[in-house]
């Protein structure tokens, strides 16, 4: 378990949200899934709901107004010490800038930024939120990573925004894993050379994919189908844990995972 109560260094995911077009099937479908209480703060704050683990905030579910899109994600969001600084350096290393920065009330300052990749992300400048106050426990976060048809691409961008050591993994997957310069810590990967065609012609779009902790992941399986999402693939074992991807009713991608255990 790992509880946060600040702000952690810049290019460590410290949350996540979502836009839905159906808010209340979204927070039956993740509270039962994830053991998620939901705190809806108004309308001054657009219905943005913040979802809580034991009564501090791990992330955050909006509905999406009638017009938005067909497609939904979790977006990741990065600690950013300069939000300003680093979506101007995010735009000079190839990438644009969705939503510019701009202040939440008195919380924290944001931007939402895009990869040349197409990768969707968010920065998010902590002034009395800080971002998801639990990770790595059941109900909680516990890795992101994006998935890319050009990991090298990709590589070179996040390294020249965020400053990460890349380490590519031994063996036939093209995986990456990213570490904070400062110390060393992991904190994603990134996926390349992914198939990214959906079938009927459609090709899926560069994402970052969450990974939440559950305790048991064949369970989580059943209460994704009960709830109305689908199964991707899985669950399978690797040396990490034992994870599925899955789709919530809205069609959005994510991954559930029992973490192996730590070994001493």
């Amino acid at each position: 378990m790992t509880q946060v109560t600040g702000n952690l260094p810049d290019g460590t995911p410290n949350w996540l949200d979502i836009g839905v077009p159906d808010i209340e099937r979204a927070r039956t479908f993740y509270g039962t899934l994830l053991g998620w209480q939901f705190e809806d703060a108004g309308p001054e704050a657009g219905h943005y709901n913040q979802c809580k683990l034991r009564g501090a905030p791990v992330a955050g579910m909006m509905q999406n107004p009638d017009d938005a899109p067909d497609e939904y994600w979790w977006t990741v969001y990065f600690a950013a010490d300069d939000c300003d600084g680093l979506a101007k350096r995010a735009a000079d290393a190839g990438g644009s800038v969705v939503v510019p920065p701009m202040d939440v009330m008195s919380i924290g300052r944001m931007a939402i930024v895009r990869d040349p990749q197409g990768g969707q992300f968010g920065l998010w400048q902590g002034r009395e939120h800080h971002g998801s106050a639990i990770v790595n426990e059941p109900g909680s976060f516990v890795w992101n990573e994006l998935v890319t048809p050009d990991a090298k691409a990709a590589g070179d961008f996040y390294q020249a925004v965020f400053g990460y050591e890349l380490e590519p993994m031994p063996g036939d997957m093209d995986y990456t894993v990213l570490r904070r310069a400062s110390d060393g810590r992991y904190i994603g990967g990134m996926l390349g050379g992914a198939d990214m065609v959906l079938g009927n012609g459609r090709t899926a779009v560069p994402t970052w994919m969450t990974y939440f902790a559950v305790d048991d992941a064949d369970e989580a399986v059943r209460k994704v189908t009960a709830g109305g999402g689908t199964v991707d693939s899985g669950p399978a074992d690797s040396p990490y844990g034992r994870s599925a991807a899955v789709r919530d009713p809205f069609g959005v991608p994510f991954h559930v995972m029992k973490p192996a255990p730590e070994q001493g």
